[in-house]
């Protein structure tokens, strides 16, 4: 069942639309804001709410890499697989985060600290390979270390 303040939060978005399913991805975002996910019983609530069905719904937030279907760590690292960071050193980069994290793509972390997953393109090919730990993108990791590593995940306490 959606919040009030998820009602509230979608229906300032269906202000903004003629078409109540124009704020499907909002109103996605909107949810996952405040549950960290959204669940299938959340893609149903919110396919009712915008007069939808769960299936076309779904098939949104599927689409959409940075809409998490399943539950996720506080912090999700999204690690550039295209080809300018593979060519750079994405391989390097993604052997070093598993080892650390001691996961590998799909899997959080015991602690729930954090969830690792590979993502198309972060737009950033000329200082690559680069990944993203929530908002923040880290660039020019070719020669990132197990140190440099480590300082950058201190960060995401």
């Amino acid at each position: 069942m959606l919040s009030k303040e998820e009602i509230a939060e979608i229906e300032h978005e269906l202000s903004h639309y003629e078409q109540p399913a124009a704020a499907t991805i909002e109103a996605l975002k909107i949810v996952q804001k405040h549950r960290g996910w959204v669940s299938d019983e959340a893609v149903a609530d919110i396919a009712d709410k915008l007069g939808s069905t769960p299936a076309t719904v779904d098939a949104v937030a599927s689409f959409y890499n940075l809409i998490y279907r399943r539950p996720v760590g506080r912090h999700v690292i999204h690690v550039c697989d295209s080809v300018s960071c593979w060519m750079l050193g994405q391989p390097r980069l993604t052997d070093l985060l598993k080892a650390r994290l001691g996961i590998g793509y799909g899997q959080t972390t015991a602690d729930g600290r954090f969830t690792l997953l590979p993502i198309c393109c972060l737009g950033t090919c000329d200082r690559a390979p680069a990944m993203m730990i929530g908002p923040d993108t880290h660039r020019d990791l070719e020669s990132v270390d197990a140190a440099r590593l480590d300082s950058i995940l201190e960060r995401y306490r």
